[in-house]
């Protein structure tokens, strides 16, 4: 029978892990203009009741975009994607360099202080990455390390943390940073399909970057302990974002069944994280959970046994923000760390999903 530990008590399996990565600060950053779902509708003209109602009905309340420019009509038509690429680089940079410098500040850090930037991005694809347009726009040391995670969706956030916590145990002492930045403007349709509505109903944009170091007990941020992931491979097509050949540019697709996929699943993949360190998931006190829609939340709550209270700041999220792809996790973050009340000893997860289908997790501990 496995022992039940109590949350406060270290775990045998992480003693003495000197250089384990710890969180040290985390910034967000939006566009400049928000709207709400009933704005939306009008500004958008959409007439048709389905879509109406999956606006309506997806609990979010305001998301920040940056819409189509008027028409001499007064209506939006959708942009062309050479221009969705150029507002992708503008937004995401702006955003991120503003994300990037929130975090650093609550880190109690500077730009000089950052020896390794990964940028992850999902809305547009750009070469060079954002993470060397951020180093010039900011005037970061140009010695700088830095990668770039491009493609991999809603889950990446966690899948970059995964990157830079190896880094960061590598480099004791030295600050690195994930910063993600989604432009989720840069990839709308406006075709009047119920296909765009889905993914137009939900996605907003945003920034969010989180702060890492190892090697210093002194940082007052949670540990990151063990990372798990799970590929749904029966289900790879059913988030994807490709080429649309009637529109002539990329577009999002979200499968209906997706939320049961993954609420499915959710379960293994906790299981496995889990798994050799003596916690139930009773012992789990904080749940991040990505703000994936209303279906895919309420789905994660059923087959993980969670209560509202424990996905509190991942429906906050989603109705302040919408589904702001891979940095969704952190605005969660954000929020709980704004709350003060972990305490140290407390064990906590984040939890991503995403194309693939893909489910990510992560153990911490305060």
């Amino acid at each position: 029978m496995t022992a039940i530990v109590e949350p406060a008590e270290e775990l045998s399996v992480f003693r003495g892990l000197t250089e384990i990565t710890r969180f040290a600060g985390v910034g967000t950053a939006v566009s400049a203009s928000s709207y709400s779902q009933s704005e939306l509708l009008e500004i958008l003209d959409v007439e048709d009741p389905k879509i109406r109602s999956v606006f309506l009905n997806s609990a979010i309340d305001r998301r920040f975009l940056t819409l189509p420019p008027e028409d001499p009509d007064g209506g939006r038509v959708s942009e062309p994607q050479g221009d969705l690429l150029d507002k992708h680089k503008k937004i995401a940079v702006d955003m991120g360099c503003r994300a990037l410098e929130a975090c650093l500040k609550s880190a109690g850090a500077t730009l000089s202080d950052l020896r390794h930037l990964c940028c992850v991005t999902s809305t547009g694809f750009l070469t060079p990455g954002l993470s060397a347009l951020i180093i010039r726009e900011l005037g970061i040391d140009p010695h700088c390390s830095r990668s770039d995670i491009v493609g991999m969706g809603c889950n990446a956030g966690l899948n970059a943390l995964n990157v830079v916590a190896g880094w960061s145990a590598a480099h004791p002492g030295e600050l690195g940073v994930v910063l993600c930045s989604e432009a989720c403007s840069a990839a709308y349709a406006l075709d009047g399909t119920m296909r765009t509505a889905v993914v137009n109903s939900l996605f907003g944009d945003g920034s969010a970057a989180l702060a890492v170091i190892s090697g210093d007990g002194r940082v007052p941020g949670p540990r990151v302990l063990k990372f798990a992931s799970y590929i749904i491979t029966d289900a790879v097509e059913a988030m994807r974002y490709d080429w649309d050949r009637d529109q002539d540019r990329f577009s999002f697709f979200l499968d209906p069944q997706i939320p049961y996929v993954v609420g499915a699943h959710a379960e293994i993949v906790i299981d496995r994280l889990l798994a050799g360190t003596g916690l139930r998931r009773s012992d789990i006190g904080h749940w991040l959970v990505h703000s994936g829609g209303k279906k895919v939340i309420d789905a994660v709550v059923v087959n993980l046994g969670l209560s509202r209270y424990d996905v509190r700041h991942t429906t906050g999220v989603l109705r302040d923000y919408g589904n702001l792809s891979s940095g969704s996790f952190l605005f969660s973050y954000e929020r709980l760390a704004d709350e003060e009340v972990a305490n140290p000893g407390d064990y906590g997860v984040l939890m991503t999903m995403g194309p693939g289908s893909t489910i990510e997790m992560a153990l911490i501990q305060w």
